[in-house]
């Protein structure tokens, strides 16, 4: 009676189940690497598409036109990638076009980029701060902001007239003037942006 329960049948038993874990496993292996893969790849796509925008933003240079003359600006597309894209979109848009130069404070700044001319309006679209270790000089140009508040820069920028330590390390600061410098010093509170436009750089 005992002989229909001897155990011929367990090696097989057996067998069945240690090929599960074999299967179950190499099914987990494979899942995971597929997710490894994917997630390279997606980094791999995000790395160059990034990289485009910073060499594109690299070889471009804003010109600034005033009734004094133009200013040329270059970007630091490294150091603040954020703010260079959004920039260049507000160029390309015609944002600044026309608009004042709301405030202007002698060997200090001037500062534009406010449609309604008060100091506390923009285009509605804010920008995480991009804070950085580039050195405030003359023509230094940067995002204004609230004083602690690093991410409420919005369209607002200003042009340094002048070497100011007191600011480094405190705002994002996105380019620096290569051409023109002399024409800062004659703006004036109220002379308007007559255009901002992008070209190639020729260097």
């Amino acid at each position: 009676m005992n002989d229909n329960f001897l155990p011929e049948n367990h090696p097989h038993e057996t067998s069945k189940i240690v090929a599960y874990f074999v299967y179950l496993i190499l099914a987990i292996l494979v899942a995971a690497t597929l997710s490894c893969q994917q997630s390279s790849e997606e980094k791999d796509n995000a790395s160059p598409n990034e990289q485009s925008i910073q060499e594109n933003a690299a070889k471009q240079v804003a010109i600034l036109k005033t009734i004094h003359g133009n200013i040329k600006i270059k970007f630091y597309p490294k150091e603040a990638p954020n703010t260079v894209k959004r920039f260049i979109t507000l160029v390309e848009q015609g944002f600044y076009d026309g608009l004042p130069f709301h405030r202007v404070v002698p060997n200090f700044i001037l500062q534009t980029g406010d449609p309604t001319n008060t100091g506390s309006g923009g285009s509605g679209q804010k920008i995480r701060g991009e804070v950085n270790s580039i050195q405030h000089i003359k023509g230094t140009v940067g995002m204004a902001k609230a004083e602690n508040d690093n991410d409420s820069a919005d369209s607002q920028f200003y042009i340094s007239l002048s070497t100011l330590s007191q600011l480094d390390g405190k705002n994002t600061v996105f380019g620096q003037v290569i051409q023109g410098e002399e024409i800062l010093d004659k703006i004036s509170q109220g002379d308007k942006v007559l255009s901002l436009s992008l070209e190639i750089s020729k260097d």
